[in-house]
């Protein structure tokens, strides 16, 4: 019998597996194409996904990437909004698949798998096909299959044997259903119920959707008796300009003000939160900071020791964002610039934005701060303005602005003397 096309994903009736490998032997052999499966029994859904895999370079014959490190694992599980609700997970599902031949993975948003737990005979084979904690089971590295599929859709799904698009998989099935933040409805991972074929089954999704269920109404919960995310009125303020280090200041509970030193790369974090007040994915976050090696795994670590140094109250997660303004000597500059006060703006600019950051996010950010501030003088005839900026870090090879001082109508004798030697330097110097 043919498996029925369910709307929702759900496998209505057991395709005949030897049928379903044929067909997916042969889509992947490239003898048949997606358009002509629309009367084989298999589902659409699954036809969608298995052209995804394609695209995306996924191989049917290899298993998905290593998984994460042990400690960076451990950092990603501290910070997901998932844990505190692992408790309530393990009550109505774990428990009861310790001895009952499945096992319960929990994942992040990315696909990547947080806790695998249930029967130990099962994880020890579900290990074979790196089915483990750590590894990235979405559908872009994975290919076909029930939590990178479902967090792929944002829906629930169930996928019976041989509809996964890796053939590591097709002895295996599994049932996935995404959770939500129940505030904001960003997707925050999904939980999936892994095993036999009996685990695609509507009864298994009945399970596994009522826990989602229950997993973000704990969460609504939480929300409602954890503490208050902090206000502007609470005093965070970054310092990024210039050679001092980077430093979080913030007034604690007593009125006292208190001042940590940072980190290049957690000062980056923090400037492009500010500058996206959206927030960012993690794979976003990865690309500013680095668009050639940074990985997400990485992020999450340097997120989760951040949260450590400023206090998680300020930071939230899928996507990373600040839960109050913060201000800043940058964003002080760019109010300035922005109501025209220049003066104010050269007050504040001690120096270029986090003049050791690699990050191509943040060199534009510096070219785009040092460059208004600039054009704001240059553009003026405030000769006090003029020799301000000259004497900035940013000021003293501007060849243009040495010559605005020069040629300035008011400026004296002594002034253009010293023009005319800083412009006799800069051009020895470029040849």
């Amino acid at each position: 019998m043919a498996a029925s096309r369910n709307a929702g994903g759900r496998v209505s009736a057991r395709a005949q597996p030897a049928k379903v490998r044929a067909i997916h032997d042969l889509f992947i052999g490239g003898q048949v194409d997606a358009a002509s499966l629309d009367s084989a029994p298999v589902r659409r859904v699954i036809v969608e996904s298995w052209q995804r895999s394609l695209a995306t370079g996924v191989d049917p014959d290899l298993g998905t990437r290593a998984a994460a490190a042990a400690a960076a694992l451990t950092e990603l599980r501290d910070i997901h909004p998932l844990a505190p609700t692992l408790p309530l997970i393990r009550r109505l599902l774990v428990d009861d698949a310790v001895d009952s031949g499945v096992v319960v993975a929990i994942t992040a948003a990315d696909g990547t798998l947080l806790w695998v737990e249930g029967d130990p005979g099962v994880r020890r084979k579900a290990e074979a096909m790196n089915f483990v904690p750590g590894s990235d089971w979405s559908e872009r590295v994975a290919g076909t299959n029930a939590p990178g599929t479902a967090l792929a859709l944002d829906r629930e799904l169930q996928i019976l044997g041989s509809e996964h698009f890796s053939r590591t998989v097709h002895s295996w099935s599994c049932t996935a259903v995404p959770v939500h933040d129940p505030a904001t409805g960003v997707l925050l991972g999904a939980i999936d119920l892994t095993g036999g074929a009996a685990v695609a089954s509507p009864q298994t999704l009945a399970l596994v959707r009522a826990t989602a269920v229950a997993v973000e109404n704990q969460l609504a919960l939480l929300r409602l008796t954890g503490p208050a995310a902090p206000t502007a009125a609470d005093g965070a303020r970054l310092t990024v300009l210039g050679a001092d280090r980077p430093r979080w200041h913030v007034t604690d509970t007593a009125g006292r003000p208190q001042s940590s030193a940072l980190t290049g790369r957690h000062a980056d974090i923090l400037v492009l939160l500010i500058r996206h007040p959206e927030g960012l994915s993690a794979d976003h976050l990865a690309m500013l900071l680095d668009d050639k090696d940074l990985d997400v795994v990485t992020v999450r670590a340097e997120v989760s020791r951040l949260r450590r140094v400023i206090g998680s109250a300020y930071l939230e997660s899928r996507p990373y964002r600040l839960l109050a303004p913060v201000a800043s000597d940058m964003g002080d500059v760019y109010d300035a610039l922005q109501t025209g006060n220049v003066s104010a703006a050269l007050d504040t600019y001690s120096g270029a934005l986090l003049p050791q950051s690699v990050s191509p996010a943040i060199a534009r950010l510096r070219t785009e701060l040092s460059a208004g501030l600039r054009e704001a003088v240059l553009t003026g005839s405030d000769l006090g303005l003029l020799r301000r900026w000259l004497a900035l870090p940013d000021g003293r090879d501007d060849r243009q602005g040495w010559r605005a001082l020069h040629d300035h109508a008011q400026a004296d004798p002594v002034a253009r003397a010293q023009a005319r030697g800083h412009l006799a330097g800069i051009d020895a110097e470029l040849g």
